[in-house]
């Protein structure tokens, strides 16, 4: 229908006709609520997403976590947090608490949960289903790149790595969005944001960008969840 629209365009310009305004307008009317869209979820998710600071020995770690409950408990990457003394999390409002690792997964799948006591409830993010997942597939990323906090970047699912259970996307991920979500359009978590690929040794953005799939996440979620300490910490 798109394509019908725009070729009715150019060819009634190209024929010296004024097209129909209201007509042609279609195309501004679906841009618009594409725009309104993406928007919309941005302002729904937002809230639910933190910067994580960690003191390493070889200085500050920061990456972008998600918050997955609403008593404090927030989903991130492992490589984000691991080997550091003491971490930081600031969440939306601009307050900032101490976070204590509470579970960390393996450097493969590369995840780790930690938990703030924010002394309210928190809001949390929706975790989609990745085996639903199509490559072609809109997605948004929200992160800290380079510590510019809540950015939104936007692409498309450019690959599923069967082999290393990866989700590959030309939405930018640079330093910074380690932990951070990977979203459809529905603002469901499909991915946590990981890595870049970098043949140069260039620390920016190509547009190779690799996630791991949200089922592995919830998986590790589901387990460290029903961990005894934590269960305890929380009565």
């Amino acid at each position: 229908m798109r394509k019908f629209i725009i070729t009715m365009c150019i060819v009634s310009v190209l024929s010296g006709f004024l097209p129909n305004a209201a007509f042609c307008g279609i195309l501004d009317s679906n841009r618009y609520d594409e725009d309104s869209a993406v928007t919309s979820i941005y302002e729904k998710t937002s809230p639910s997403i933190v910067l994580i600071e960690a003191d390493l020995p070889d200085g500050v770690s920061t990456g972008t976590g998600c918050v997955i409950d609403s008593r404090g408990y927030i989903l991130t990457s492992s490589h984000v947090i691991t080997g550091a003394p003491s971490v930081q999390v600031t969440i939306s409002t601009g307050e900032v608490f101490k976070g204590d690792i509470v579970s960390v997964m393996g450097k493969d799948n590369d995840l780790a949960i930690i938990k703030i006591d924010a002394k309210k409830s928190l809001p949390v993010i929706s975790l989609g289903d990745s085996e639903k997942v199509k490559v072609g597939q809109r997605v948004l990323a929200i992160g800290n790149p380079f510590g510019f906090s809540n950015t939104l970047t936007t692409g498309i699912v450019s690959r599923i790595d069967y082999k290393k259970n990866k989700i590959q996307t030309d939405a930018a991920i640079n330093p910074g969005n380690s932990g951070g979500p990977i979203m459809n359009i529905h603002g469901e978590v499909i991915g946590i944001s990981q890595s870049i690929y970098n043949p140069d040794n260039n620390i920016s953005n190509i547009g190779i960008g690799f996630a791991v799939p949200i089922n592995e996440a919830k998986n590790f979620i589901k387990l460290a969840m029903s961990n005894a300490k934590i269960s305890k910490t929380d009565d």
